[in-house]
């Protein structure tokens, strides 16, 4: 065997095994998050502990296997590539509020964004919005046990897509400091953004709260739906999850035919 071909068999094995190791990392971190859910009987007996992770991954993994495991709580991947695509330069206005209108199937959908408090998320969402990455997407996962969330804007439907770039994260201590279990509340009708568990790993995907729901404090807060929004998504929740699962595809399918970005 040739010298040139024992270093390309060996530069391919010292990747997968970075690979690997990469991923072995993430599924740590991501164990450590949990929601814990106690209620005392007598005096002091638990009852029970649920975890639950709203995740977003960006990159494709064409190796990543899904079993029915990974599909009830999704483990973050994180990006293969070493470089990633620019967030989109900053055009809006840093003062002014914003709506986000998503015409669905199941009605329209908006929130408000806060340009001042996340001023990073609010620019990445009008950019996206502008150029149709939104448009004909679905809201692929709906959770009903532990944390009550809709999430969406993963253009491939699978909880594996994003833009190609990250953001930061913003306005992490809206909601105050994380009680004992290390979480906070995130009040029905915030609108959030997922991520991978790392800092800084938002890309596309978001959450729609329609019950209070406790996560960690690690979840940028960027959005407040109104009233008849909440309803609609509330609506989804009731109709529950594909299969019967509290982790998965809604019922109530949601897509978004049409995503707006306009300043109030």
């Amino acid at each position: 065997m040739s010298s040139s071909e024992q270093r390309r068999r060996q530069n391919a094995r010292l990747k997968y095994e970075r690979q690997q190791k990469r991923r072995e990392e993430a599924r740590r971190r991501t164990r450590r998050i949990t929601v814990i859910v106690a209620s005392a009987v007598a005096v002091t007996a638990v009852v029970g502990v649920s975890a639950f992770v709203v995740a977003d991954r960006f990159g494709d993994d064409k190796d990543k296997k899904k079993d029915t495991a990974a599909s009830q709580s999704p483990e973050p991947t994180p990006e293969e590539s070493e470089s990633k695509a620019p967030e989109p330069p900053m055009t809006i206005d840093k003062k002014a509020s914003y709506t986000m209108s998503l015409a669905t199937s199941q009605g329209d959908i908006a929130f408000s964004m806060d340009a001042a408090k996340t001023p990073h998320t609010t620019n990445s969402f009008k950019a996206l919005a502008d150029k149709g990455y939104f448009d004909e997407t679905k809201c692929h996962r709906l959770t009903t046990q532990g944390i009550f969330v809709l999430q969406c804007g993963d253009p491939k439907g699978d909880g594996t897509g994003g833009p190609g770039y990250n953001i930061p994260d913003e306005n992490l201590t809206a909601l105050g400091e994380a009680g004992a279990d290390g979480t906070v509340t995130f009040p029905a009708g915030t609108v959030a953004m997922a991520n991978t568990g790392q800092p800084g790993s938002g890309g596309s995907q978001f959450f729609l709260v329609y019950k209070d729901t406790k996560l960690p404090p690690t979840y940028t807060p960027f959005g407040t739906l109104d009233k008849e929004s909440l309803k609609a998504v509330e609506k989804v929740g009731a109709a529950g999850v594909e299969g019967g699962m509290g982790d998965g595809a809604p019922k109530k399918a949601v897509e978004i035919e049409k995503a707006t970005v306009k300043k109030d």
